[in-house]
């Protein structure tokens, strides 16, 4: 990217937000401080009304405007791309306002540009896992929660907790949202239990907007997600699978913490984080004719316990 083509993006990104830090500027360019302050002063010296702050960040003076944006093809691809997924994976509320905004899109771009996406449109593609059971309720309600965090406003929901098979209502502050391992969560913060509580979307069975707005200062969502991350305790696990096998597990070990793998002539030493020796202990149990427990000591112990069990079954 040219220095002309930086300066316009810049300030497309100025357009784009209340205020932009330099750091933020600089982050996104990968380029210096002072060349960030090169090419402030380079907008303002054009005739862009700027207003700046040390130590808050740069910001257009209001009512300013930019000319209609073009976007390049490049860009309008990955929203098509964008498009697909937000269909598969959210509600119908959101992927209905995507579809709106992607007509838009292509309301400002040449018929060449336009045809080239129509013919991209029936080549790219989100498909559902058939061993995966799907959530019939696409997340419902995403659309309303995200507007809630936003606005600060307290939720009413009815939610079906898994531990104890019943349903409770419950009024929540929510924080943010998060997909994870095919479901979509929510941080809130509880009434009823006094408490920050992790609530997945497939389980809530009602909600509604109380129109009451919440006082209380919470940690970001980014924050809270470290902070569960800090407080489990999470092991390292070691599997030594013999090469014949790594065919059949795939993207399996992705599901179980994987971190990195070394190969040895026979077999490959597979290394794993996880804070759940349940579930990687019965995943293990698949290979187990053809793999071998290194570390650690607490994994081979529940291995034994469970073959104990299983013997048990067996000769009964």
């Amino acid at each position: 990217m040219n220095r002309i083509e930086r300066l316009s993006a810049i300030l497309i990104q100025l357009q784009s937000k209340k205020v932009v830090t330099a750091e933020a500027i600089a982050e996104r360019f990968s380029i210096s401080l002072r060349t960030v302050y090169r090419d402030i002063k380079a907008l303002a010296a054009s005739g862009v009304p700027l207003i700046g702050e040390a130590g808050v960040g740069y910001s257009l003076v209001a009512g300013y405007q930019l000319p209609p944006v073009q976007f390049t093809v490049a860009e309008a691809t990955a929203f098509l791309t964008a498009e697909k997924l937000v269909d598969k994976l959210t509600d119908t509320s959101l992927s209905t306002n995507y579809r709106s905004a992607m007509f838009k899109v292509k309301a400002v771009m040449r018929y060449a540009e336009k045809e080239y996406l129509d013919l991209l449109d029936d080549n790219i593609a989100v498909l559902e896992n058939n061993y995966v059971p799907q959530d019939e309720t696409k997340a419902a309600g995403l659309g309303q929660l995200i507007s809630a965090i936003a606005k600060k406003e307290i939720i009413e929901l009815t939610y079906f907790a898994n531990h104890n098979q019943r349903s409770s209502v419950r009024q929540i502050e929510p924080i943010g949202v998060f997909y994870q391992y095919n479901k979509w969560h929510l941080i809130a913060y509880c009434h009823l239990r006094n408490d920050y509580r992790d609530f997945r979307l497939d389980r809530v069975e009602a909600l509604k907007n109380t129109g009451k707005q919440f006082q209380l200062t919470h940690p970001t969502l980014h924050k809270f997600l470290k902070q569960i991350v800090r407080d489990e305790q999470l092991y390292t696990v070691v599997i030594r699978f013999d090469n014949d096998v790594l065919k059949y597990i795939g993207e399996q070990k992705y599901y179980n913490g994987f971190v990195s793998q070394r190969s040895y002539k026979e077999y490959t030493d597979m290394t794993f984080l996880t804070a759940h020796l349940e579930g990687i202990t019965r995943w293990y149990f698949m290979y187990a004719d053809s793999a071998e427990l290194i570390a650690p000591p607490e994994l081979k112990l529940r291995s034994k316990a469970y073959l104990k069990e299983i013997a048990k079954k067996i000769n009964s």
